[in-house]
């Protein structure tokens, strides 16, 4: 079974600025899109159980409410020019 790896995923609400959340509960960006995708059809919030918010240094249960979030970027690294958006 492969290793999960720490991915940033950058939510960017209908107002305000971006929001990111560092988080291991996936095993790559494909899983987390996927995952991602899913809660947005169903009209639902993600639920993270191992995340970040804001690069602190302990894990964390997140849970985003997807109904106001417009644009989501899920990387392995944190920069404007990687990562794919839903």
């Amino acid at each position: 079974m492969a290793e999960n790896v720490e991915l940033i995923i950058r939510f960017h609400p209908v107002g305000g600025e971006d929001v990111s959340v560092l988080t291991t509960d996936f095993i790559g960006p494909d899983e987390a899109l996927g995952v991602i995708a899913k809660a947005l059809d169903e009209r639902r919030s993600l639920v993270l159980t191992r995340a970040r918010y804001n690069r602190e240094a302990t894990e964390n249960a997140v849970i985003v409410n997807l109904a106001n979030v417009v644009a989501v970027r899920v990387a392995r690294q944190d920069s404007e020019t990687t990562g794919q958006y839903l």
